[in-house]
């Protein structure tokens, strides 16, 4: 094997990879750019194997056995994911070996791990996809006693013990900052940008909207924190009061929640406007979002979805939808011009807007336009991606590259994998 430009073990404990988007983004361009990457994460039921290797990147996995329910299954289930990745990543040091551990969070457990190999001379980064704190409080009521506090010590913590950290956006750069305490240099935001190569607009589908004039999507993780059953709630209104009988809704993903939602809307009546498609490959995807009229994100405010960066808001503007969301601060940022901002936690105004939507065709189309030109020439990974070798180039001691050549050595990378697979995409993620 020759030699890499590094060894580097990606913890990530929310999502199986390559389901988590963003990690796989990071683990194959890391690849492209010299790197030797391995990753640790748990199973699922789109993807079981315990180890297989994807695109020359390892992939080691371990099963839950149970599902997190309240406080003490969360921790439960922290407990048992630590002890299993502390496991295998001493099968990867083993194996493959690597001078620096990039841990993922939610939990932010992982810089125990990341204490332990310091003494052994690597390197700890950490990834900070979600404000564990500001989730907790989401996700129960507001709650803010002793297991909040302590969510923001492990939090400290992390950030302390990183050498580097990288964040999704500007406000968790200011929260790393100044509750991490860190230094401006050791901080590198790294955006999700979607992977143009991967995501594109495709004919439309008519037979999905089932028979009915109009198609509103959502697409995403359906936990308790995103806000689906707001989603609910603004369709019934939509269709009861507004008496719009002409919208199918089709809400795709997975998660938790969704036996719960599927429960709301069979008591709502409205389970013939409201369809789930579960989790979906990318080809699925983009039929889907290519045939929607209008894409939502029902997130409500808190402080955690007000400060977070929704990967689905840039995913519609790939497929030039117009889009209806409350008015958060990260995803106007994100979107701007490609959506109509309801009052937040306004159910019946977020219906409106929909509405609006629905009876303007040019509107959807100039804002779908905006939006999709916004993603291509500012947001995709191939504008959002070099800070993440930044990164790597301080960690590591190295000049930091150019983001020109940076861009140019993945679209060189990414060519040569087309030409060598005769054109045709073979990595199709089960979303």
């Amino acid at each position: 094997m020759k030699e890499s430009a590094g060894r580097i073990l990606i913890v990530v404990q929310n999502l199986p990879v390559p389901l988590d988007r963003r990690v796989w983004l990071e683990a194959t361009t890391l690849r492209d750019n010299g790197y030797q990457v391995s990753v640790i994460c748990p199973t699922s039921r789109e993807y079981p194997k315990v180890h297989e290797v994807i695109d020359n990147i390892q992939i080691h996995r371990y099963r839950i056995p149970f599902e997190a329910r309240g406080v003490l299954g969360y921790a439960a289930e922290f407990i048992y994911a630590w002890l299993q990745t502390a496991r295998l990543s001493l099968r990867v040091l083993r194996r493959e070996g690597f001078d620096v551990l990039q841990a993922c969070n939610p939990p932010d457990t992982y810089f125990l791990l990341g204490l332990l190999y310091k003494l052994v001379g690597k390197e700890f980064i950490f990834d900070h996809h979600d404000l564990s704190p500001e989730m907790f409080s989401a996700k129960f009521r507001g709650r803010r006693g002793l297991l909040y506090h302590a969510l923001l010590l492990l939090e400290k913590l992390t950030l302390k013990t990183a050498r580097v950290v990288l964040v999704t956006n500007e406000s968790y750069r200011d929260i790393a900052l100044e509750r991490g305490h860190k230094k401006a240099e050791d901080v590198f935001v790294v955006r999700t940008g979607p992977d143009l190569s991967r995501l594109h607009p495709v004919a439309p589908a008519p037979e999905l909207r089932r028979d009915r004039p109009f198609l509103v999507c959502y697409l995403g993780e359906m936990c308790q924190q995103d806000g689906v059953d707001y989603l609910l709630r603004s369709a019934h209104y939509l269709h009861r009061t507004l008496h719009r009988h002409d919208v199918t809704f089709v809400l795709i993903g997975g998660g938790p929640a969704v036996e719960d939602l599927k429960r709301m809307s069979a008591e709502m009546g409205m389970t013939g406007y409201l369809h789930f498609t579960g989790r979906i490959s990318d080809e699925e995807l983009a039929r889907y979002l290519s045939t929607a009229d209008v894409c939502v994100d029902p997130d409500p405010w808190s402080e955690w979805a007000n400060n977070s960066t929704m990967n689905k808001i840039l995913e519609y503007m790939v497929f030039a939808r117009p889009i209806v969301a409350f008015d958060l601060k990260e995803i106007h940022y994100s979107a701007r011009r490609a959506a109509l901002y309801a009052r937040p936690n306004d159910v019946r105004h977020f219906a409106q807007k929909i509405n609006v939507l629905l009876d303007n065709p040019q509107m959807r189309a100039d804002m779908g336009a905006y939006g999709r030109q916004r993603v291509i020439n500012e947001l995709a990974w191939v504008h959002t991606h070099p800070p993440l070798l930044a990164a790597y180039a301080r960690v590591f001691n190295r000049p930091q590259p150019l983001p020109h050549l940076a861009e140019a050595r993945t679209a060189l990378a990414l060519s040569l994998r087309k030409f060598e697979l005769g054109g045709l995409n073979c990595n199709q993620v089960i979303r």
